[in-house]
């Protein structure tokens, strides 16, 4: 398919009816830009378009991909004519790199040529116009075939013209980054197929990082901090979008993690920093000190970047060596460090959330929560000593991100290993803000078997914060104090978001089935142990509150459940049926409720 290199308007030898007809086209917009007609520059295009179209849509068709190679290799000679006027070339300069990276997906051979066209243009062209243009070539992906492969070109010749430019360099960096993360996000959203093809996109997206690096040797002083700090934005915005895309094949992402990874001593970035968010402040102050909004809108997961590259290094050996840092030393820090470790919480978070992020990967996020909340942390300290308070939005965040990976995982070992972790962070959390964590997580619970499980652990905490020693009188201290934990008093709160929920009560079945019982459950364990123990820490023996439970609580849910089941006593579908007898536990516990209420009233605290 070779075809004689020619100069404008000389005879041309191809016997490609199509390749004739694009030399022919090149030497007419040729000749009229010369003389300032630049129209023609739209006709060119139009018709390179329509070829690469064919190309894409016939891709199994030989003479079509043929028809590819011909056309773009005689763009290339054209563009390597000695002959060809400055003028010409910054006028293609503004359209060819778009319209031949359309070809770039077809075969290697074709990306080749479209990368030395685009090398074409940089070598010619001012590096300084080269780069807006290539951006902009960059950000029109939307609505191609195979995106990512009309990508690729465009990055690699970003990289090159960053290397070209010789003045304002953190300047133009700074425009260009923003532009190349965005489209790799859009791009990474719309094709998640997790093919191999998707590597080519995240090594050329690399190289940009490899030219910012080598600029930096060329700076000094705080611009150089700077773009440091681009730099290790960059890297961790990439780091979270290939976890993302092909994160679910650990072993084929190694090598490139690596990769990533080695930069990060370069970019003044350790794994503790990473992991308790302050490489991340200290990272991002620079953006926000110059109120650059849109370079932060571009960041949009960094901190699921600083993460995640935190789970690599604990993956593997070899990613936590190229990037300089120690795993196990991190984990025994965080270990003796509690508000480190619950920043730690906090920032993983952003994993255990991203509902696309690849199951593998939480799996071995979880499997470092637990490396850092060994069972017995919590003993070491002194909750009248500790304020936690500044970290209980986060705290909450991620308590509600790990419940959603015990609600959606289908994998039977992570849900017992989240749930066990899910049971330390909260042990973690000091006794005084526990209940509000608590609170919250059972409002703002979507799923009745997960509220359940909150309210089974709030009883094992009642349990372990004395209240079952101090009501049976084991403790006599407390007892003569008539003192229990802070939040045992409001603990009836709690019950009363099931039985009587923020929306309107009582609640719904069979939807709710599973949080009434725990409910139902909890009410009878508080109200069983403070009679055993002659008690009324939580306020439950009180005539006020016996009577509410009564009237409020027990008798409107009694209402209920006997209804449904006199309304579908003679309904034999399957599903009435399974409603039916779920319903079954929960009239008996019910009525035990009701016996103990209806006898404490006639001896009320």
């Amino acid at each position: 398919m070779a075809t004689e290199t020619s100069e404008p308007g000389e005879p041309f030898s191809s016997k490609n009816p199509l390749a004739l007809y694009l030399h022919e086209k090149l030497s007419s917009c040729s000749t009229l830009i010369e003389s300032g007609d630049e129209k023609s520059v739209a006709e060119l295009v139009d018709f390179i378009h329509t070829v690469s179209d064919s190309s894409v849509s016939n891709h199994e068709d030989r003479d079509a991909q043929g028809n590819a190679v011909e056309v773009l290799s005689e763009i290339h000679k054209f563009l390597l004519s000695p002959s060809l006027d400055q003028a010409v070339i910054d006028a293609l300069s503004f359209e060819l790199p778009k319209a031949v990276s359309k070809f770039a997906g077809l075969s290697d051979e074709c990306l080749k040529i479209a990368d030395s066209i685009i090398d074409c243009f940089i070598e010619k062209c001012s590096p300084r116009d080269m780069l807006p243009v290539l951006c902009e070539a960059l950000d029109s992906w939307n609505g191609m075939v195979h995106a990512y492969d009309y990508v690729v070109p465009l990055l690699s010749g970003i990289s090159k013209v960053l290397l070209a430019i010789q003045r304002r360099h953190f300047e133009q960096v700074k425009v260009a980054v923003p532009v190349i993360l965005n489209v790799l996000k859009a791009v990474c959203s719309e094709f998640s197929a997790r093919d191999t093809e998707c590597m080519n996109l995240f090594i050329n997206a690399l190289g940009i990082a490899y030219s910012i690096r080598a600029i930096c040797a060329k700076l000094e002083g705080r611009v150089l901090e700077k773009l440091r700090d681009v730099l290790g934005s960059y890297l961790l915005q990439l780091m979270a979008l290939l976890s993302l895309v092909l994160g679910c094949e650990i072993p084929g992402c190694l090598p490139l993690v690596s990769r990533l990874s080695e930069f990060f001593p370069f970019c003044g970035l350790s794994y503790l920093g990473l992991i308790t968010g302050s490489d991340i402040d200290k990272m991002t102050c620079t953006f926000v000190a110059e109120e650059d909004d849109d370079y932060m809108r571009c960041l949009s997961y960094i901190k699921h970047g600083a993460a995640i590259s935190v789970i690599w290094g604990h993956i593997s050996v070899n990613v936590a060596r190229a990037a300089g840092g120690d795993v196990s030393s991190v984990k025994d820090e965080l270990l003796s460090n509690r508000t480190e470790r619950w920043q730690a919480v906090g920032m993983l978070k952003h994993i255990f959330s991203f509902v696309d992020f690849p199951w593998e990967l939480k799996k071995h996020a979880i499997d470092f929560l637990l490396c850092i909340t060994d069972g017995n942390i919590a003993r070491n300290y002194n909750d009248k000593d500790t304020d936690c308070s500044i970290y209980m939005p986060n705290l909450y965040a991620a308590l509600q991100a790990i419940t959603m990976v015990i609600m959606y995982t289908p994998d039977t070992v992570l849900r017992k290993n989240t749930f066990e972790a899910l049971k330390r962070v909260l042990a973690d959390i000091p006794t005084s803000q526990r209940f509000e964590i608590f609170q919250a997580l059972i409002t703002n619970s979507t799923s009745s078997p997960m509220t359940a499980l909150l309210l089974d652990l709030v009883r094992n905490d009642l349990y372990k914060e004395g209240f079952q020693r101090t009501a049976t009188g084991k403790d006599k201290e407390k007892q003569e104090n008539k003192a229990a934990p802070l939040w045992v008093a409001r603990s009836l709160e709690i019950v009363e978001l099931v039985f009587r929920p923020p929306q309107g009560g009582p609640p719904s079945f069979p939807e709710h089935g599973d949080a009434v019982l725990a409910a139902l459950n909890l009410y009878r364990f508080i109200l069983m142990t403070e009679s055993a123990g002659k008690t009324n820490y939580t306020g439950v023996l009180s005539k006020k509150n016996l009577e509410k439970a009564f009237n409020e609580w027990l008798l409107p849910l009694r209402a209920l459940v006997t209804g449904i089941m006199a309304e579908n006593k003679d309904d034999h579908d399957p599903l009435v049926m399974d409603t039916v007898c779920s319903l079954n536990p929960i009239e008996l516990v019910l009525y035990r409720c009701i016996e103990l209420v209806e006898e404490k009233l006639k001896h009320p605290t």
